[in-house]
């Protein structure tokens, strides 16, 4: 090919002896003869095409232009074996097994596909980074509005249970002193561990005497 790269053709053509005399003079009527004569003209025409095209062009271009031109040449050049060519076709194009192509070719489209791969994984980590910020935006927003929701709660919770103590304070005074008090020995002896030093007529200690 034009970049100097190897390939394999495989190609045949259809013809006919179209001057005995002459076909007999250069081939003795031998088939296999002429075969062999014939090979090398075409193949050289082919080659000449070939070298001016890239391996890609030569791959994907158009068959029937590669070979429209080479007709007439190629008959020019077999006249003195008595023969014609009517038509002449390429049936495939390889590279040679051997051939470094095949190597460069895979090698090629192995970076291709690693180049593809690194940029799908690049815009997956990308949108992966923007979901998770969009998520802990979206999810400090709601601990946030949680949290005030819940502050607020507290807050009239608070201020319903100041407004019943006091209510039951200025209800009945008395009462309201000893629940009071009970509270405070509840959560001063949770444990039973607990160790308290105080004087005997502390008010503290006020409930816990006996009337007796």
């Amino acid at each position: 090919t034009a970049e100097q790269k190897d390939v394999s053709v495989d190609f045949f053509a259809i013809g006919y002896i179209s001057d005995v005399r002459s076909y007999y003079r250069a081939t003795g009527g031998d088939g296999k003869v002429a075969n062999a004569r014939l090979a090398p003209i075409i193949t050289d025409s082919l080659r000449n095409q070939i070298n001016s095209r890239t391996l890609q062009a030569l791959v994907s271009g158009d068959r029937g232009e590669l070979i429209a031109g080479q007709l007439k040449a190629i008959n020019d050049a077999i006249v003195p074996l008595g023969m014609q060519i009517i038509d002449l076709r390429i049936k495939q194009i390889d590279l040679p097994t051997d051939s470094q192509v095949i190597t460069d070719v895979y090698e090629r489209m192995r970076a291709q596909r690693k180049q593809e791969a690194a940029k799908l994984r690049a815009e997956g980590e990308e949108q992966s980074l923007t979901i998770r910020a969009q998520a802990d935006r979206e999810s400090t927003v709601i601990v946030a509005e949680a949290e005030r929701d819940a502050q607020q709660l507290r807050g009239e919770g608070d201020a319903q249970a100041a407004s019943i103590y006091g209510k039951a304070g200025s209800a009945d005074p008395s009462f309201y002193a000893f629940y009071r008090s009970l509270e405070a020995y509840r959560a001063s002896m949770t444990d039973g561990n607990g160790v308290i030093v105080l004087d005997k007529n502390d008010p503290f200690l006020q409930y816990m005497k006996s009337d007796r």
